[in-house]
């Protein structure tokens, strides 16, 4: 139940609303769970694997989003770094998949660390990697980034921007964090504008310099981008440019992959099956785009592109013991709908790509590979994703204490209208 300044949901009012619908799930789970069987899934596995996926929720993530032309507040965002993490608190007993908040800095420095750590444990809820910010100027800074950081041309604007990510990662440490994101707008709008090489070099130099500050159990992930804010180049434009830094900073940095992160078309389930064969996969930021990077709900573009992805990391997860275990985030902005909606969506989503991949029988699909049976190959892929996983998924939630169907839930305990009163109207969330 929705109690106090605190949001929380109580698990015993999940179950009373699981009730309602708890014989059809039963229904339904028996039915897909004996069809599966005989064809040696081990159904048992697919929910005890569900169970344990867990998405970290971006700070950001939890108030209304912008564009580059204006920004439309939801009611009731969370206006502080305890009011976030109740959020995420939110949605993780609803979803049972949202055990982990990654904080974005300077936006979400504690006041008080020890009673931050406190409500996440309270939430059930660990703290992912954290995230510098180089591609904005922060108040009271005493340069600019206006014309790049890590890259730029002036020394003691590259070092502002390297102390700022060591900054970073102390805070982490304070939170038990073990890993930290660096996302770099550098590049150049106009031919000319910048010398590429130096702009490169520039950019390694201080990443061998942040990394050098990293803890001995710490992860560097470095993550890429074709275009924007700048137009003409950009300085880590894709993976393989991502991928060499890392090589060169040394083993505990790795390549971070954002879906929205790519140009039209290009393919990205090879790009993760190259990474994970290389152990260059660090991290992975789900979201969905329809031209570059629009940052929308998590499968309501290309839900069949999701799933190959998800193929390729069940394959890496299973065949790649040199690669870690990927961190995963959600990384989206959400302009128009209720921001603990779309996060919903896009758990379910996630959860439902990574369900169906663990249904594909791999020896199979290796032997139509080497019989070079494309039809065959084909064939086992998509009847994996014809079959709708949902009971699994639903099977998975009941079992860990979460909804049937948490967005049902979340409308009809009427959470956004609770929060709406708790914090007003007008009360805005902190960063993008």
């Amino acid at each position: 139940m929705l109690i106090g300044i605190i949001m929380r949901i109580d698990k015993d009012r999940i179950q009373d609303k699981n009730q309602k619908d708890l014989k059809s799930h039963q229904e339904s789970f028996d039915f897909l769970s004996n069809r599966l069987e005989k064809n040696n899934c081990n159904v048992n596995d697919i929910i005890d694997k569900l169970s344990k996926f867990q998405v970290a929720i971006p700070s950001w993530a939890l108030g209304a989003g912008g564009t580059r032309f204006g920004r439309f507040s939801f009611q009731g965002e969370p206006s502080t770094l305890e009011q976030k993490i109740d959020d995420v608190g939110i949605l993780h007993a609803l979803t049972q998949t949202a055990g982990a908040i990654s904080l974005h800095i300077p936006w979400d420095v504690p006041q008080d660390y020890e009673a931050i750590k406190q409500l996440a444990v309270s939430h059930n809820i660990i703290f992912d990697a954290v995230n510098s910010n180089t591609f904005q100027d922060q108040k009271n800074a005493e340069k600019s980034y206006r014309f790049g950081s890590l890259s730029n041309r002036e020394k003691t604007i590259r070092e502002q921007a390297v102390q700022h990510n060591i900054d970073v990662i102390n805070i982490g440490r304070k939170l038990g964090s073990k890993s930290l994101t660096v996302w770099l707008a550098d590049g150049s709008n106009f031919p000319g504008q910048n010398n590429f090489q130096n702009a490169l070099q520039h950019t390694q130099d201080s990443l061998k310099n942040i990394y050098g500050a990293l803890p001995d159990d710490w992860k560097m992930f470095i993550e890429y981008k074709p275009y924007e804010p700048n137009f003409y180049s950009t300085v880590i434009q894709d993976w393989g440019t991502s991928f060499m830094l890392a090589n060169e900073c040394g083993e505990k940095a790795y390549t971070l992959v954002d879906l929205g992160h790519h140009l039209p078309n290009s393919n990205i389930e090879q790009i993760v099956a190259t990474l994970m064969l290389k152990g260059k996969l660090g991290g992975f930021h789900f979201n969905d785009s329809k031209y570059g990077d629009d940052d929308i709900t998590v499968g309501s573009i290309k839900p069949y592109t999701l799933f190959l992805i998800f193929n390729e990391l069940v394959y890496g997860m299973n065949n790649n013991p040199q690669n870690p275990y990927p961190a995963w985030m959600i990384d989206a902005s959400h302009n128009i709908k209720d921001p603990l909606e779309d996060l919903i969506q896009s758990l379910e989503a996630i959860q439902e790509a990574y369900a169906k991949a663990l249904l594909i029988d791999q020896a199979q699909l290796r032997a139509a590979q080497i019989e070079n049976d494309v039809v065959r190959c084909q064939e086992i892929l998509q009847n994996a994703y014809r079959t709708d996983v949902r009971p699994l998924l639903q099977q998975a939630r009941l079992t860990t204490g979460g909804a049937l169907s948490p967005l049902h839930i979340y409308r009809s305990l009427k959470v956004r209208e609770n929060l709406i009163t708790a914090r007003g109207v007008n009360s805005k969330a902190v960063g993008l």
